[in-house]
């Protein structure tokens, strides 16, 4: 029997705060969560840093071998849980499940350690280890399902949401805590990624607008922490406890480009969203908005452009796009989790983001792009998230009014 999912908890602790109404009215209003960090690096550098208060959720002694990478999400996957009314003796636990994201793990342990001038702490393996994320929340909600961990790069958690909605679908979980998080803010991981040449340049004072996905004067993204979790159960479980339902995520795509590990592919793109269609069973123009992957590359936003019309045709126009990393960051391993939860906060809302920074299309971006002061979408009805990574992995969510 497959069952359909339903989205009743959602919990994050991102750049624009600890609360999903908070993170969406600021992403509402345009407001930029980037800034100036590390300034003693040799270039320039800004990223979205969440300001969290760990002592909210660890005592001094519990903290001993937790990341931040971790703290995040315990925090966030608590705040879902308590959202969606539910507490382990609510359910058998062996009957739960977590599906974490996450992409490059403990990032200031190994930071630590490699600045520790010979002094490494015995808990570095097991505070940067990329699962660690996940074991802590299972600890933290004494889960005894399965606990697994995606790690495909910028499409780590838009995964683990796939894969738990599988499983909540096949009934082989009751509930599932799905997302991600991601917590990189170091000089090494900012210096490493500069090297690429993937980050957004800008001039002093311009932090904040420094990311425009699809605009003419892009030149990359800016990296962002945090983390975000749905809670996934069947709608027949939410309505037989009453739960309060904020989507159904009826379909998910994915798929592999296979072709190149940095450089993303327009057919493989399309694939997974044709993939997310088919299992949604709707067509194109039944979809309202998207919730671009959108990094503000040069190439990244054409060949995602490229994918999108290839699927929708002649319905582009009427499919609403923007990129909200523009205001809190690529966030990598948790980036799908967190424009996941912003697309159903969309949809649940009928309100849409803002496409931010971009003052001119890149022609060869040609979408219908959700511009400042223009949110109300009342005959919203589904919407989906974009999530390309590189490895060539591409993951699709789609999401419909509950």
């Amino acid at each position: 029997m497959n069952h359909e999912v339903a989205v009743t908890g959602l919990g994050v602790m991102a750049p624009h705060g600890g609360e999903p109404d908070t993170l969406f009215q600021a992403l509402l209003q345009g407001r930029s969560a980037i800034q100036p960090v590390f300034p003693d690096l040799p270039k320039p550098a800004a990223a979205a840093t969440a300001a969290f208060d760990e002592t909210r959720w660890f005592t001094k002694l519990q903290l001993a071998g937790v990341d931040r990478v971790s703290q995040l999400a315990v925090a966030a996957a608590d705040m879902a849980m308590r959202d969606a009314g539910l507490g382990i003796a609510d359910t058998d636990p062996e009957r739960v499940g977590v599906f974490a994201g996450c992409g490059m793990g403990g990032a200031a342990a190994l930071e630590a350690a490699y600045r520790g001038n010979g002094r490494v702490s015995p808990l570095t393996i097991p505070a940067f280890m990329p699962n660690a994320p996940a074991a802590h929340v299972a600890m933290r909600q004494g889960v005894q399902g399965p606990v697994l961990t995606y790690s495909v790069a910028c499409a780590s958690s838009s995964a683990a949401i796939a894969e738990a909605a599988k499983a909540v679908q096949r009934g082989e979980v009751d509930v599932a805590i799905a997302g991600g998080s991601e917590a990189l803010i170091v000089p090494g991981v900012v210096v490493a990624w500069q090297a690429m040449q993937t980050l957004a340049t800008f001039q002093p004072g311009e932090a904040a607008g420094a990311v425009r996905p699809f605009a003419t004067d892009r030149s990359g993204f800016a990296l962002g922490e945090g983390a975000a979790f749905l809670i996934l159960e069947s709608a027949e479980r939410a309505r037989a406890r009453g739960a309060r339902r904020y989507a159904t995520l009826a379909g998910w795509g994915l798929s592999s480009d296979a072709t190149h590990l940095t450089k993303p592919d327009a057919p493989g793109q399309a694939r997974a969203l044709r993939a997310a269609l088919r299992q949604a069973g709707l067509q194109p123009r039944d979809v309202g908005y998207c919730n671009a992957h959108g990094t503000a590359t040069r190439i990244g936003d054409v060949v995602e452009r490229n994918a999108l019309a290839d699927v929708w045709g002649d319905h582009l126009d009427a499919l609403r796009v923007s990129s909200t990393k523009a205001l809190h960051g690529h966030m990598l391993g948790a980036a799908g989790a967190i424009e996941a939860l912003v697309t159903v906060l969309a949809l649940h809302q009928r309100q849409l983001p803002p496409n931010a920074n971009c003052r001119e299309i890149d022609p060869d971006c040609s979408l219908n792009l959700v511009t400042p002061n223009e949110s109300a979408t009342p005959l919203l009805e589904a919407a989906i998230s974009n999530s390309f990574a590189f490895g060539g992995t591409n993951s699709v969510l789609l999401f419909r009014r509950a």
